[in-house]
């Protein structure tokens, strides 16, 4: 059943259906969206957290930051709420399907450079090093999820880890929205410039962040009494 589903998934997006194109208009145009969110009435939020959820799961689709049309449509914390619920979910399947379909999939899925620097998440099981991942900007983390699906971390304690590593960056976004909705635009460019003093360092240090964190995982594992993990290569 679930191979159907995965082959149904795969065939819209290869044919460029029209149930694909109208998906990937609701991420693209944002005027739209928020259209069809009002369209929709009290089920809203349920449409809202679906598309957060298939922005991880199918990573193709152009992921704009829809955490700020969160924000903006349904206030600050009801927005922040509503994109951890999607995003958590859309980290859990991907992370399941990654599990269940296994390396020669999702190295199908990513990049080759890609696989090379992040591959080394396939012997990752602490949390420590899943939470960093997730904090840090300009990480493919649909991409992660899969990668965390082929590692050793048990399956509650990156359901844990990564709902918290995504807390901060989807809290901001949520509050942009909601500071740009009711008009507070220095306050959102305020916000903006703290962030931004914040993350890009982050982001341009990101590498050597990645390249530290996969130096941790091989001397975990290299650490004796350790057993074998799987490598990026099985």
């Amino acid at each position: 059943m679930s191979a159907a589903i995965i082959g149904y998934c795969v065939w819209l997006v290869w044919t460029d259906a029209p149930a694909y194109q109208y998906l990937v208009r609701l991420y693209v145009d944002k005027q739209f969206l928020k259209q069809t969110l009002s369209e929709w009435g009290i089920l809203a939020p349920l449409l809202f957290i679906a598309l957060q959820a298939l922005q991880v799961i199918i990573s193709p689709i152009p992921g704009e930051a829809t955490g700020i049309l969160g924000g903006f449509l349904f206030g600050q914390w009801l927005g922040l709420l509503y994109s951890t619920i999607g995003l958590t979910i859309g980290s859990l399947v991907s992370f399941t399907l990654g599990r269940w379909l296994g390396a020669h999939y999702v190295k199908n899925l990513v990049k080759e450079e890609t696989w090379q620097k992040l591959g080394f998440i396939v012997e990752a099981e602490g949390a420590i090093v899943c939470f960093i991942i997730f904090l840090i900007p300009g990480l493919p983390k649909d991409i992660v999820c899969y990668l965390f699906g082929l590692s050793p971390m048990p399956f509650w304690v990156f359901a844990i880890v990564s709902s918290l590593g995504r807390v901060p960056g989807t809290l901001v976004l949520s509050a942009q929205g909601a500071k740009t909705a009711s008009g507070h635009y220095l306050e959102v460019a305020v916000l903006t410039a703290v962030v931004a003093a914040v993350a890009i360092p982050l982001y341009y240090y990101r590498h050597r962040l990645v390249a530290w964190m996969e130096g941790r995982t091989q001397a975990d594992d290299e650490t004796p009494g350790s057993g074998e993990a799987p490598g990026p290569g099985t």
